[in-house]
């Protein structure tokens, strides 16, 4: 069982089940999935590389853990030289064991590389208990080797949690260790 889980079901939310006096332990908030998006929109320009898809794919199995799917252009915007149908991207959806150690890495390993880390931003939330953010580039996580990067890329990072409100989610993604920035 990954660590994070552990700390989750041990104390975060019991944390939780006190701070906010919850009648039903079901209603305890928790984590649903991490998606991990990577746009990659000179891949799918018209006369652009397309070996840039796949070495963001690379770099994206090796982050995730597992094999990302493709995402492709909805409608052709000419500005972008981009067609209805072009391979654009590359996304993961990580749920369970891996969403827990992947988020586990994120926090310890992966965010103190981050030069001038201040903190993440703590209004970075949807509305509904949903947390986003971005990064600039793929080296702060120790598992790519920067020898075998072709170019540095970001990515998005989406937590989806059952919580309802902004405020239970803070505190849960709080209790798993998010170093949030004081306001």
């Amino acid at each position: 069982m990954p660590r994070l889980k552990d700390k989750y079901k041990d104390q975060v939310a019991k944390a939780l089940h006190e701070q906010f006096a919850y009648g039903n332990v079901m209603q305890i908030p928790r984590l649903e999935k991490i998606v991990l998006n990577m746009g990659v929109g000179q891949a799918g320009q018209t006369g652009g590389d397309p070996k840039q898809l796949d070495n963001a794919m690379r770099d994206m199995t090796i982050v995730g853990g597992q094999k990302p799917c493709v995402t492709r252009a909805r409608k052709s915007i000419s500005n972008f030289k981009i067609r209805a149908g072009a391979r654009i991207g590359c996304k993961v959806t990580l749920r369970g064991d891996m969403m827990y150690e992947f988020l586990d890495r994120f926090v310890s390993l992966a965010l103190p590389r981050v030069r001038d880390f201040q903190g993440i931003n703590p209004n970075s939330f949807d509305g509904r208990g949903n947390f986003a953010t971005g990064i600039k580039e793929q080296l702060i996580f120790p598992e790519i080797d920067y020898d075998k990067i072709d170019k540095v890329r970001g990515m998005d990072i989406i937590i989806c949690t059952s919580a309802r409100t902004d405020q239970e989610a803070r505190a849960l993604l709080k209790g798993l260790g998010m170093p949030f920035r004081e306001k």
